[in-house]
């Protein structure tokens, strides 16, 4: 009896119901091991509990707060409403912003253990991830994107009262379309200081209204000019080009953008840039949260804090998370990046504590050195999905998912080659061919801005480089071009070059005329 009573102490709830101060011992257990036990490193944490509609509502704008309106966000919000209110699909147990403090959003309808689960999931393995990992500390601003928010939002707020909603959100559904051409993909910019933007608007507006005058203003006009007479690299030099940020290039050239327009251009380039890490670290990310959450749900359960009824309800959704469907099921869509990533968090930690000699050949730096949680905050800390793949998917993690390569060459009329399988070649190829799906250089089309008709009529050419001989599809293409063309306020010429550095096809399109 006396041991029934101690082991009862330990416990940090019974039953599913919790309140306030519940979550308070349950977040103070959870750090006492993320950060005594494991060695992580967390922005301080902000916890947060909302309704299943709120959730729906976090949905539909990204899981952002403080965002700004669009009809877009509403029209998600009905399509998850519809599907969730149906049965159809659940909602995340959920949301977490990478932010300081870290904000971790929590459903009411979770379960004390479940709310376990999600404190130890994002606001320990997540902030962690966040804090720590070099993509983020390059491009996004922990400290500054509340505020920015929130500026951004007031200001799309007054532009549509002084110039229209249905002005303001042209120019957003423009931007938006050209969301994922609008982030700086390479190391050399300065990291952002969000906190700052509101107070250097009008010097920054007044600044690039002149340079923007200075430049258009010297541009010759009439027949007794030709392009001819502006040498092209003078003319790139002068628009900053070749630049393939073309959001970045609309808001600091375009001809015909009103100022206000160039700072909305400019919000959704900082919203767009906020989420660029989280697009090539999706398998880490969700990969160290499951991890770090299934140690500390573990060691909770081994020190008495939960019960056996807890860990086997968090095992319940903890296998949910982790299914991944073979190729063949129809549920089957990809990798579930939960899955990959724990999966390989899993087998780096065996290679490090107890590896076998084929771990010793392929990873000699890491097998055996015993310290598994200081080669994975290492790892999380340096890679993204495409590095972190190509350099620690192991052959055994290989074999025991049963991965193999299939090509479909276009030109054979029959018949799939089954191009690698479990040898020492395969091995190789499998792991090269897996990181290149994770590799946005490999997978994002790349269209730069390369010249402009300065001389002329001022057409934008646009050129995108063709890989694997995968041209855009023909009517995303015509969309996104229109919505490029009436931000630049001129004609747009896209061209495709293939392989052979030929202009496979070509796109245009004109501004359309606006009626108010």
């Amino acid at each position: 009896m006396t041991t029934m009573l101690r082991s009862k102490e330990l416990l940090l709830f019974e039953g599913a119901d919790w309140d306030f101060s519940t979550l308070q011992r349950i977040h103070d257990a959870c750090e006492a091991i993320a950060l005594g036990e494991l060695g992580l490193d967390v922005y301080p944490n902000q916890i947060e509990v909302i309704t299943s509609e709120q959730m729906l509502d976090a949905y539909s704008s990204t899981g952002m707060p403080l965002f700004y309106r669009h009809w877009s966000f509403g029209k998600h919000f009905a399509h998850h409403e519809a599907f969730y209110r149906r049965g159809m699909r659940d909602l995340a147990y959920e949301i977490v912003i990478n932010s300081s403090p870290c904000i971790s959003y929590l459903m009411e309808e979770n379960t004390a253990t479940m709310q376990t689960l999600v404190i130890a999931h994002a606001a320990f393995g997540h902030n962690h991830f966040f804090k720590n990992n070099y993509l983020f500390k390059l491009w996004t601003d922990a400290e500054g994107i509340l505020d920015y928010l929130d500026f951004a939002k007031g200001y799309i707020s007054r532009c549509e009262e002084r110039y229209g909603e249905v002005a303001v959100e042209r120019t957003l559904d423009a931007a938006h379309a050209l969301m994922s051409h609008g982030v700086h993909r390479y190391a050399g910019k300065n990291t952002l200081d969000l906190r700052q933007e509101e107070k250097r608007l009008q010097e920054r507006r007044a600044h690039e209204e002149q340079m923007f005058n200075d430049l258009w203003r010297t541009v010759p006009v009439g027949k007794a000019k030709k392009a001819g007479d502006i040498g092209l690299e003078k003319r790139r030099a002068a628009l900053g080009l070749p630049q393939d940020n073309i959001l970045y290039f609309l808001e600091k050239t375009a001809p015909r953008l009103q100022p206000w327009q160039r700072e909305i251009l400019r919000i959704v380039r900082h919203v767009a840039q906020y989420f660029h890490p989280q697009r090539q670290t999706k398998v880490m990310n969700e990969g160290t949260a499951t991890f770090v959450h299934y140690q500390i749900m573990n060691r909770l359960h081994e020190r008495g804090q939960i019960s056996d009824g807890n860990i086997l309800e968090f095992l319940k959704s903890h296998a949910n998370v982790v299914f991944q469907p073979n190729y063949d099921d129809r549920p089957f869509s990809g990798f579930n990046p939960y899955a990959l990533g724990f999966a390989m968090m899993q087998d780096i930690e065996r290679i490090v504590t107890a590896p076998t000699e084929e771990d010793r050949a392929w990873f000699p730096d890491i097998s055996g050195r015993g310290d598994a949680m200081g080669v994975l905050r290492d790892i999380w800390a340096n890679y993204r999905d495409e590095s972190f793949i190509s350099q620690f998917l192991s052959p055994n993690l290989i074999r025991q998912l049963r991965l193999f390569h299939l090509y479909d060459d276009p030109e054979q009329a029959e018949g799939v080659l089954v191009s690698a399988i479990h040898n020492e070649r395969g091995y190789l190829r499998i792991r090269r061919q897996l990181s290149r799906e994770y590799d946005i250089g490999w997978t994002d089309p790349a269209i730069d801005i390369v010249d402009v008709d300065l001389a002329g009529d001022r057409r934008l050419l646009l050129q995108h480089i063709v890989m694997n001989g995968c041209y855009l599809q023909e009517d995303d293409t015509k969309l996104v071009l229109q919505h490029l063309a009436d931000l630049w306020g001129y004609d747009v010429l896209l061209q495709e070059i293939d392989g052979s550095n030929t202009v496979g096809r070509e796109h245009t399109a004109s501004p359309r005329k606006i009626v108010q």
